[in-house]
C-alpha cells in the first residue's frame, strides 16, 4: 500500500527495519508496521491506503 500510494503521488519514503535497533523495538515492536508522515507518527498495525492519502495530500 505505501509503495504504490507513494509512488502514485510522487512522495518518497523511507523503509526502517526497526529490529536492528533494541531502542526502536522497545518503542515500537508492538506496532510494526508504523508509518510517519512528515516526522510525525501517522499509524501503526495496519496501512490504512484513504488515511495515508489524505495525510501525504496536505
Amino acid at each position: 500500500v505505501i509503495e504504490r500510494v507513494c509512488a502514485e503521488s510522487g512522495t518518497s519514503y523511507d523503509e526502517v527495519d526497526i529490529t536492528t535497533d533494541p531502542a526502536l523495538v522497545k518503542k515500537y515492536g508492538e506496532q510494526i508496521p508504523v508509518t510517519f508522515v512528515d516526522g510525525a507518527q501517522h499509524d501503526f498495525w495496519r496501512v490504512d491506503e484513504t488515511r495515508l492519502r489524505a495525510a501525504l495530500a496536505r
